[in-house]
């Protein structure tokens, strides 16, 4: 007995809500065992300003443009010591005196011996006078017929020698003065006076000390450190392959380790001539890079490590994209309808450690994956955009 077409339709209906229940199983198994999208960061792809830059290579350091580590130009005892460390001197200040009595018997000496050699001319051109005088009378008298050609002849001779004395005495009058000038040129040797305003470093001698100059080829301890702290510049090595990069009077950010998270503008001031070579280490140019302003709610000194960022070319209102999202062989992750995430080739110009230019490839507006380090994030992956973290 054969079961006719109703019986089978029958059948069917009856088994319906449950295929339905089988259905309903295995959708919410699929749907909450499949995998969850990832969570990443992104960026927009945005219009603004991207520098080219280079940096030293290893840590710069604040100089003063004026230092001079000074000795006296003689040697001697110690024995005025007129300044402190940390004192601020101005120009032609005395900053120590050697002992200088012996010298100053000298120039006392000189000075007498000039007193007395100017009284010895008075007398000598006085009867240089009188001679000459005497003279002129006697060529009257032998006018006249009163004296012998004999006792003119005399007379002039005398006035002619009398004169050449006065003459000699005159001589000897600047050669004292220039042995007056001698013994205070001495006696200036025994003073060191600041050469610029500024500001002691450091002293080495004491009072009752010897100081002694540094003759050639031998290194001195200098007695006073003088720094000119009004005037500040950082000196920075730049590795040779960036160095033809950089000219005098490009913009330049300073950063010091001492003084966080603030920056300080600047500018190249010099490139030295020369690439410096040291065993084991990278060939370098020092470059030279002044502050636009010195800080001044901040302590600069002397001696402060500091780094430079040199802004060698510069173009305003590009396509730019942070470095950090850019993939090997110049792709980016673009996140694509439904959340997928798909690899784009991009044409790249400009770039820095913080922004890359973007010729071609994205449009404004584009946003692509800033979170490259988060695991599984590839393209073909569907993930979920979650909030960007400030930036420190």
């Amino acid at each position: 007995m054969t079961s006719s077409p109703q019986n089978k339709r029958s059948r069917i209906f009856r088994h319906l809500p449950w295929l339905a229940g089988v259905a309903i199983l295995l959708a919410a198994g699929w749907y909450f065992t499949r995998p969850k999208p990832i969570g990443v960061e992104l960026v927009k792809v945005e219009r603004g300003i991207v520098e080219a830059t280079v940096s030293n290579t290893r840590a710069g350091t604040v100089k003063a443009c004026r230092r001079a580590k000074l000795s006296a130009p003689a040697g001697g005892q110690i024995a005025q010591l007129r300044v402190k460390k940390g004192e601020r001197v101005r120009k032609g200040q005395v900053l120590l005196e050697l002992w200088d009595a012996d010298l100053h018997a000298q120039e006392q000496l000189a000075q007498d011996q000039l007193t007395t050699v100017i009284s010895q001319s008075k007398e000598a051109c006085t009867i240089a006078d009188t001679a000459r005088r005497d003279a002129d009378r006697s060529q009257q008298l032998r006018d006249q017929g009163f004296v012998s050609q004999e006792a003119l002849e005399r007379a002039q001779s005398a006035a002619t020698a009398r004169q050449a004395a006065c003459a000699s005495s005159k001589s000897a009058i600047e050669q004292a003065k220039s042995r007056i000038a001698v013994a205070q040129a001495t006696l200036d040797r025994m003073t060191l006076r600041a050469p610029f305003n500024g500001i002691i470093a450091d002293l080495s001698g004491e009072l009752g000390e010897y100081a002694t100059p540094s003759p050639p080829g031998i290194l001195t301890l200098p007695a006073v450190d003088l720094i000119d702290d009004s005037c500040m510049f950082v000196s920075a090595p730049i590795d040779e392959v960036d160095a033809a990069s950089v000219k005098v009077g490009q913009e330049a950010r300073i950063t010091l380790d001492a003084i966080k998270d603030k920056t300080f503008s600047g500018k190249v001031k010099r490139i030295a001539p020369y690439v410096l070579e040291l065993e084991k280490q990278a060939r370098t140019v020092e470059v030279e890079v002044e502050f636009i302003e010195a800080p001044d709610d901040e302590i600069l000194l002397v001696g402060y490590s500091a780094d430079v960022e040199i802004v060698h070319d510069r173009r305003d209102n590009v396509l730019r994209i942070p470095t950090q999202t850019l993939l090997e062989g110049k792709k980016v992750l673009l996140y694509g309808m439904q959340g997928m995430l798909k690899e784009r080739a991009v044409t790249t110009g400009l770039a820095n450690w913080e922004q890359t230019e973007v010729t071609a490839g994205l449009a404004e507006g584009d946003q692509i994956v800033k979170s490259l380090d988060r695991g599984g994030v590839k393209a073909g992956v569907r993930v979920q955009p979650e909030a960007s973290k400030p930036e420190k």
